[in-house]
């Protein structure tokens, strides 16, 4: 067991640099420069140069255990700044999952009507171009243009639209399937199927959300920044960098969780039932829309 904690430590201790005391550090030094700068002075590179190689000149001064206490202090800040950041980090993941407060209501309202009349636009051309082009007599070229059109419904949301966000209808869509095509609630069925998913699709599922918590994390960087671009506007578009790196990971990260979530309900829904007793042992195949109005019955407990 000592050995087991002292290798917890040294991960916990990576994971803090990394994610915390790294980028932390890197902030307070640019904020103290760019505060020093100004806007008037933003880009004057040997004025900054000369700010730094001063209070480098003034530190070494300082007896040791004042250049100690200068250095915990910047860890202590680096950190402080990193912990806030890691805290606005829930914020960002409720910015791109289309859960906005309560005064943006109206916003979020028009937002997903304009996203959900887009949708259905585009259903709609698919659809014509299916009467169009019936399948038995569809040309190689007609199916191309029917793919196309089904990419672009895709491309906008794979359910119809239920939030204001693309992110947010990644998840609406699994939720949406699920309970349309299966008859599950998977707010009260999902718990319940994720002890009863094999430790390998559990693994794969646990990594992309990771990867998306990552992504959200290095986003959350971008407000502390914005801050400071008041004060320094270098800062503001070293913000937009970032937060629009973030957005992008983040992205691709939800693509993947939300296509293995919805298939994990393919493939291990019937798993769920046979587990509480609602399908018969050694069933194989899809679970059945009955079977998951069950399902949905028991789980929810009449709430």
């Amino acid at each position: 067991m000592g050995g087991f904690f002292q290798e917890l430590a040294k991960k916990l201790a990576e994971r803090w640099v990394g994610l915390l005391l790294v980028p932390g550090a890197l902030f307070v030094v640019g904020a103290v420069l760019g505060v020093h700068l100004g806007q008037g002075h933003a880009l004057d590179w040997t004025m900054a140069a000369k700010h730094v190689s001063d209070r480098a000149v003034a530190i070494g001064k300082q007896p040791g255990g004042a250049q100690a206490s200068i250095v915990v202090g910047l860890l202590i800040a680096a950190s402080a700044v990193g912990l806030v950041v890691q805290a606005t980090a829930g914020m960002t993941r409720r910015l791109f999952l289309g859960m906005w407060p309560w005064p943006l209501t109206p916003f979020v309202r028009w937002r997903t009507w304009r996203r959900r009349s887009r949708w259905h636009r585009r259903v709609a051309k698919r659809r014509e171009l299916e009467r169009e082009h019936p399948s038995d007599t569809r040309t190689s070229a007609e199916q191309r243009a029917v793919d196309r059109a089904a990419a672009k419904v895709n491309a906008l949301a794979m359910a119809e639209p239920g939030s204001a966000t693309w992110m947010g209808d990644r998840v609406h869509a699994v939720e949406a399937v699920a309970r349309d095509r299966y008859g599950l609630d998977l707010t009260f069925a999902w718990p319940r199927l994720w002890l009863v998913l094999p430790e390998t699709t559990r693994a794969e599922i646990t990594t992309t959300h990771a990867s998306f918590a990552a992504g959200t994390a290095v986003a959350a960087w971008a407000w502390p920044l914005f801050a400071l671009g008041v004060r320094w506007w270098p800062a503001f578009a070293v913000g937009l960098v970032v937060g629009a790196t973030g957005w992008a990971r983040a992205r691709g990260a939800v693509t993947d969780l939300t296509a293995l979530s919805e298939a994990a309900v393919d493939l291990h829904g019937r798993d769920l039932g046979i587990a509480l007793g609602v399908v018969e042992e050694g069933a194989v195949g899809p679970l059945t829309p009955e079977h998951g109005a069950r399902i949905t019955s028991l789980v929810r407990k009449g709430r």
